[in-house]
């Protein structure tokens, strides 16, 4: 279901709520669907929204990947749903969620920054652009054939199955619902920041997995510039992608942040 510009799957409340509904924003070559067993249990006492950003999934291709052009994004998608949500954010979507947080403050109520941090980052994730787009598309059916192709060029099994969730199958010839042209053409405004003056002085809560290096303590001014109500917790044995790493446990830090 479309409102505004972004694909958005709509979990409505399993039981009627008076919990604010939850934003769910993707990382980096993510998707809605990436999310769907955690929105899901998540809508058991709200409505949770999962988009699909720009540029991937079902969204539309545009020619600009730039945070405050994300954050708009999600504004249009907020306003649609009543002018104010809940929201948590992984890694670029952390990123998106917290550029509207700082701009448009009245349509955030509680944040969740998934282990990610207001600060431009030295890697490029180019390289994966190029593994994806050397995937020789070519009577191809089958994931595990896919999965075989791929590991060519990229040795991480965990990396290459989060990677052909993008990958539509069905379609033909099969197709990256990904724009990679233009995801590698802003990379660096992808891993970057804007500098982005302001401040969200609502609840906020940096989320990280504790085998990850995305959040490094030397940040923290940074981030309480910025959010100067921010809450730090760690998940044991997650790395950067700690949603898929620990699911349970993610979802779990969710309610108990959520419920304040």
């Amino acid at each position: 279901m479309a409102w505004g510009m972004l694909n958005t799957v709509l979990h409505p409340a399993q039981s009627p709520a008076t919990l604010p509904p939850l934003l769910i924003v993707h990382g980096l070559f993510g998707s809605a669907r990436n999310w769907g067993v955690i929105a899901r249990r998540m809508s058991a006492d709200r409505d949770v929204v999962a988009v699909d950003m720009r540029n991937h999934g079902e969204s539309p291709a545009l020619p600009s990947h730039s945070y405050p052009d994300m954050a708009q994004d999600l504004a249009e998608v907020i306003d649609a749903h009543g002018g104010r949500m809940d929201v948590v954010g992984h890694s670029m979507g952390g990123k998106a969620a917290m550029q509207l947080a700082l701009t448009q403050s009245d349509k955030v109520n509680r944040l969740i920054v998934a282990d990610i941090a207001p600060v431009a980052y030295g890697h490029d994730q180019s390289g994966h652009i190029r593994a994806m787009r050397s995937l020789d598309l070519t009577g191809l059916n089958a994931r595990s054939e896919a999965d075989r192709r791929l590991s060519a060029t990229l040795d991480d099994p965990a990396l290459r199955a989060f990677f052909l969730q993008s990958l539509d199958l069905k379609a033909s010839p099969p197709r990256w619902r990904l724009n990679l042209d233009v995801l590698e053409a802003e990379m660096p405004k992808i891993v970057g920041w804007p500098d982005t003056e302001g401040r969200f002085d609502g609840p906020v809560l940096f989320l990280t997995g504790a085998e990850s290096a995305y959040v490094k303590p030397e940040y923290r001014d940074t981030i309480r510039a910025l959010f100067p109500a921010a809450r730090f917790a760690k998940l044991p044995g997650a790395g950067h992608w700690l949603h898929a790493d620990k699911p349970r446990e993610f979802e779990e830090t969710l309610r108990v942040f959520l419920a304040g």
